[in-house]
């Protein structure tokens, strides 16, 4: 039994299934200002209390995962897609060309995600769209990186060196011997990429240029919460407990899928 995956699978369905339900319901109006009720300790009509904007917490929380899930899922995705080309197109080609792709990758990779990001952000301003992008571009390399190690270990199996001696071409053995040996690499890479997603996207709404008000986000409930932190410390208790479920959540979904992926690991 693959403890980490079946515990990761259950932690990642909680954030999802909670983003998915925003969409039809939440307890409140997430984004309504009541200040008659600022500060409301939990209770059954607001189960997690309200902040200091009166607005109820629960409901912030619901349709701030489906902010966080957004913004992974299409990060994630472009630098899958961007990424894992490279990647193959690295580990393939001459030796020239593939040291000049990874020279580049690795350039990509020694800039500071968050420096970049704040870039990004003061360029084409703070949004989702900014923080998916910023997200996206600084997890390429990683993609780039596991892809090449796969295709060069692919490409010095018996089957692929028969298939170059038959005179098969480089996107005919890509598509045909390489991506699907490779797809396990990257769907365990795009899981781990998914934890650093939700953080970074928190990180960007922390510091002001991730999603802007009124939309909810984990990241910007903590930021809201540090005036009051001494004295009502659940404001960041939540949004903090919202995330590292969702980390913890999809980092274990990653080792549980590594380890299926790899017979040899799951034997251990």
């Amino acid at each position: 039994m693959n403890r980490n995956l079946w515990a990761g699978s259950v932690l990642v369905g909680l954030v999802v299934l909670a983003a998915l339900v925003s969409f039809v319901w939440t307890p409140h109006d997430p984004v309504q200002v009541n200040a008659a009720i600022r500060l409301a300790a939990p209770s059954g009509e607001h189960w997690f209390g309200t902040d200091k904007f009166g607005r109820d917490l629960f409901s912030q929380i619901m349709v701030g995962a489906r902010t966080t899930l957004y913004v992974g899922v299409i990060a994630v995705g472009v630098a899958a897609i961007v990424g894992t080309p490279l990647g193959m197109l690295a580990g393939m080609s001459r030796r020239l060309l593939g040291e000049f792709v990874m020279r580049v990758n690795d350039l990509v990779l020694a800039f500071p995600a968050l420096l970049l990001a704040i870039m990004f952000g003061a360029v084409f301003g703070a949004s989702t769209v900014t923080a998916m992008i910023a997200i996206g571009v600084a997890t390429i390399p990683s993609f780039a990186r596991i892809a090449r190690s796969g295709t060069l270990q692919v490409m010095s199996t018996e089957y692929v060196l028969a298939a170059r001696s038959g005179g098969r071409s480089r996107s005919f053995i890509a598509r045909r011997h390489v991506l699907p040996n490779i797809a396990g690499l990257v769907i365990v890479q795009c899981s781990v990429s998914f934890a650093i997603a939700v953080l970074a996207e928190a990180a960007l709404s922390f510091l002001g240029f991730g999603t802007r008000p009124p939309t909810p986000s984990w990241g910007r409930m903590l930021q809201e919460s540090q005036e009051l932190l001494t004295v009502q410390p659940r404001l960041a208790l939540v949004p903090g407990i919202a995330i590292a479920v969702a980390v913890l959540g999809f980092n274990l979904l990653g080792d549980g899928l590594r380890d299926r992926f790899d017979p040899r690991l799951e034997r251990r």
